[in-house]
């Protein structure tokens, strides 16, 4: 077929009016991110356009505030540890609503579901009153703990462990477990060799987006940390109530380079594109 021809199949209308839809949504998706990392080296602390100039010292001003390093800290020791619970348990009711078919499995997968459904502000409070009931029943304190925050943000990594762990097994081939357990494997043994390694994907993204949905929260936590206690998140809240220079740009750039390189060094393991 000549040249010319396929060129012109190339570039039919229709073709391209698809493709300038995915990129005007793609540029509107990554403008804010964009705007953001720019905004950071505005030398101007006053902002305003076109800046005066450009400058690296908000990321230095940013790593000397003793609040977002530490802040950074805590939501990385959290973040990873609720995580880890999460996934986990996730993992474990995924399975027995999969596989254990029961009456109320419908009514269980819609409860651990819930907080996705539920706005994080609400949740906060509402776990902040059972705190406050569960102190006054154990005597012990627990809002403002980092036992009573992990336990909080655990309610947030479950649902999305569910959610993919659950996909992934519906389209689980079950006689290949039949087959390890004709060949002599015992139960555990054939879900350890055989189940498990097929759910890895499914179970990296998991945790990954744990992950994330842990370190960037504000809403439950805002109610549940207490003093020297401090997110991340929480403690770029608390400077914007007195500054509104770019130092918040800088941390929050170093956030999405941080997340980005996670997620770019994930997928090259575990092709996200699979379970999500």
């Amino acid at each position: 077929m000549p040249t010319g021809i396929l060129l012109a199949s190339r570039l039919h209308p229709g073709q391209w009016t698809l493709r300038a839809f995915v990129a005007l949504m793609y540029a509107i998706m990554l403008c804010p991110l964009v705007f953001v990392v720019w905004l950071s080296f505005f030398k101007d602390a006053i902002l305003y356009f076109p800046p005066s100039g450009y400058t690296l010292s908000w990321y230095l001003h940013a790593w000397e505030n003793q609040a977002f390093v530490n802040g950074f800290i805590f939501s990385l020791q959290v973040a990873s540890l609720s995580a880890f619970i999460g996934v986990g348990l996730g993992v474990l009711a995924a399975l027995g609503i999969a596989r254990y078919g029961f009456k109320a499995g419908k009514w269980v997968n819609t409860l651990l579901l819930s907080p996705l459904l539920m706005p994080g502000i609400v949740a906060g409070i509402a776990i902040y009153l059972f705190y406050l009931q569960a102190e006054n029943i154990l005597d012990e304190d627990i809002v403002g703990t980092f036992g009573g925050l992990v336990i909080a943000h655990v309610c947030l990594t479950i649902p999305w462990t569910v959610r993919l762990v659950s996909a992934s097994m519906q389209g689980l081939d079950s006689s290949m477990e039949e087959a390890a357990r004709n060949l002599g494997a015992s139960g555990p043994k054939a879900f350890w060799r055989v189940i498990l390694p097929i759910l890895r994907p499914a179970i990296v993204a998991a945790a990954l987006f744990s992950f994330i949905v842990s370190f960037e929260n504000l809403e439950l936590s805002l109610s549940l940390v207490g003093p020297g206690k401090t997110t991340l998140p929480i403690a770029i809240m608390q400077y914007l109530e007195f500054n509104l220079d770019p130092t918040i740009a800088a941390v929050s750039s170093v956030q999405i380079l941080l997340l980005g390189i996670i997620m770019l060094i994930t997928d090259r393991f575990v092709k996200l594109s699979q379970v999500v």
